[in-house]
């Protein structure tokens, strides 16, 4: 292996390209949408910016002549997930993809599984109380609406065209997050309810135990 083409995006991802830039003979270049202002970056080449689609990514794998990419993008991120799958496939670039196990609940935990952020909001107009949403800022709009609730929303950086929720509180904090200052969040808000994707690892496990 030569050039190795990372998507990253996540906490793992710039581990991860760390790690392979400094191993010998490896060329690494990591890529990210840039949606983050201030990002964590890893020490090797840096690409930012989408692709433009499936067509677009072929086009740069093949321009720059990569032997192989490591799609460690975040475990919700399906649509670059699903590109670089056919891009890879059309290229005859070998793939791997990245998963991280899923968190577990364990002994005394209270979860409520729900299969998808709609599910998610169908429970809480049943139960009112102070939510802390930690599902991205894609999908804060689908809890509009929720007059019920008072949410708590976390954002990297402050958000710049505003929450569109009425009754919220916003915190500005980036990751990774101790356990100890999650459950003061949660304490200070008074938190009934925490509301997140299920996308295991270790840099957002504490506001589980939290």
């Amino acid at each position: 292996m030569g050039r190795l083409l990372i998507l990253g995006g996540t906490r793992d991802s710039v581990d991860l390209a760390s790690a392979a830039a400094a191993l010998d003979g490896i060329d690494v270049v990591y890529s990210l949408a840039g949606v983050t202002a201030n990002p964590n970056l890893p020490e090797c080449e840096v690409r930012r910016g989408g692709f433009g689609g499936p067509g677009g990514l072929l086009e740069y794998i093949v321009a720059h002549a990569f032997d192989a990419v490591i799609d460690a993008t975040h475990p919700f991120a399906g649509k670059i997930a699903a590109n670089a799958h056919a891009a890879c496939s059309d290229a005859g670039v070998p793939r791997l993809k990245f998963l991280r196990s899923p968190w577990c609940p364990t002994y005394g935990d209270d979860w409520i599984e729900a299969a998808s952020v709609g599910d998610a909001v169908s429970y809480l107009r049943n139960h009112p109380g102070t939510v802390f949403l930690t599902v991205g800022t894609r999908e804060i709009s689908a809890f509009v609406g929720l007059d019920n609730c008072r949410f708590v929303v976390r954002y990297i950086h402050a958000p710049k065209c505003g929450v569109p929720l009425k009754n919220f509180a916003f915190v500005v904090d980036r990751g990774p997050f101790e356990e100890a200052a999650e459950i003061q969040l949660m304490r200070a808000y008074d938190v009934e309810y925490l509301v997140s994707k299920n996308s295991g690892g270790d840099g957002a496990a504490a506001k589980l135990a939290a």
